[in-house]
């Protein structure tokens, strides 16, 4: 159908027919809408909390999880084909920045592998020195500088951590690595809510949600240098 268009006041001003929606189709749009906000809903943790494995003979983990994931850690290494399990981490919350690598999470959840029976000399902490933002990036920069300063080749490493945040350590350790290491990710469910109904409970709302803005922003925003190093 042919626009048509009214002229007054010399061509100054015009009246012109437009297209728009109807009830029906408002009614689609909102119908629409609300299928998606339940299909994010069902999806989004699943996808923030995600495990894949490779085949890998290095464990990692972020040394600031609680002692119930330590206790996963443990678990899988004893279980897999691992050599050694790297804990990774910064100065420690609340501390006025760095001190010593044994004020550090690393330390702290070497500490703890160690406490539920995973032996010494198969635990190495590599602390992060820096505080402050972008804590998970620049502990996988640390670990990636440990490993070049002491001629480890490494081709795969498997990292652990809890819950919603493990989407996020697996792009981050990612970008610190570079694409010719494969970088497989280990979710443990955090058991303070559940995580098929996580918007029925606080803790989960506070954990999907946050680690949801922290992933758009690292999947988008964040651009680290091509030459990173904590030296």
């Amino acid at each position: 159908m042919t626009n048509v268009i009214q002229k007054k006041f010399l061509g100054i001003i015009t009246r012109r027919e437009r297209w728009g929606l109807s009830w029906l189709g408002w009614l689609i749009l909102v119908l629409a809408g609300l299928l998606m906000a339940i299909l994010l809903l069902l999806n989004v943790q699943p996808f923030l909390a995600k495990t894949q494995r490779v085949n890998a003979n290095i464990l990692v983990v972020e040394g600031w999880i609680h002692e119930y994931a330590i206790r996963v850690a443990a678990e899988e290494f004893k279980a897999g084909s691992y050599q050694k399990i790297f804990t990774t981490g910064g100065p420690l919350m609340g501390t006025d920045g760095y001190a010593n690598d044994f004020n550090t999470s690393a330390n702290v959840g070497a500490e703890l592998l160690t406490k539920v029976g995973v032996p010494d000399e198969f635990v190495q902490m590599v602390p992060s020195h820096i505080a402050g933002r972008d804590r998970t990036y620049r502990s996988a920069v640390a670990l990636r500088d440990w490993f070049r300063e002491h001629n480890v080749t490494v081709r795969s490493i498997n990292v652990l951590t809890e819950d919603a945040h493990a989407r996020r350590t697996q792009l981050l350790f990612q970008k610190a690595f570079g694409a010719n290491v494969a970088v497989g990710i280990i979710s443990v469910p955090d058991p303070d809510y559940d995580a098929k109904h996580w918007w029925r409970t606080s803790e989960g709302v506070r954990e999907v949600l946050d680690e949801g803005i922290a992933y758009v922003y690292a999947r988008i925003f964040f651009h680290p240098p091509e030459i990173f190093s904590e030296k």
